[in-house]
């Protein structure tokens, strides 16, 4: 069978699906607690706001983990409300880029995880005021 190519794809035919790959894991930093500079990016995560529901990812609890070292290597694991999400795609990438403003980061690792799934209960007190859940 020869591949599809989305140019030869006619508008109602299906496309096959593409198998994904296992993601590569990020190499383990040793977080060396470089306090100022968790703050800072802790600061700038609480910038960036789930498009859906309006509260930052750090007060949803969709900032799972977050290590740092003096080399300026900030690795965070992130998850997001539903794997249906529809920016999925363009969240991390997002979260990547206000990080790497941050003076004092050079390498941003950005990894997204579904274990454990994310519920209301990882809402900070404040997120959960703030929509109306207390």
């Amino acid at each position: 069978m020869q591949p599809l190519e989305l140019s030869n794809a006619m508008p109602d035919q299906e496309l096959p699906l593409m198998e994904l790959q296992p993601k590569m894991p990020f190499p383990e930093i040793a977080d060396d607690g470089n306090h100022a500079l968790r703050s800072e990016v802790m600061q700038s995560l609480k910038t960036v706001r789930d498009p859906e529901i309006p509260v930052n990812l750090v007060d949803l609890g969709l900032i799972y983990s977050l290590k740092l070292n003096q080399a300026g290597v900030v690795h965070i694991e992130m998850t997001l409300t539903t794997p249906a999400c529809p920016v999925a795609g363009s969240l991390p990438g997002q979260v990547q880029h206000i990080i790497s403003l941050v003076p004092g980061v050079n390498v941003v690792l950005v990894d997204l995880v579904w274990s454990p799934p994310w519920t209301r209960d990882r809402m900070s007190d404040e997120a959960k005021l703030e929509l109306g859940l207390l």
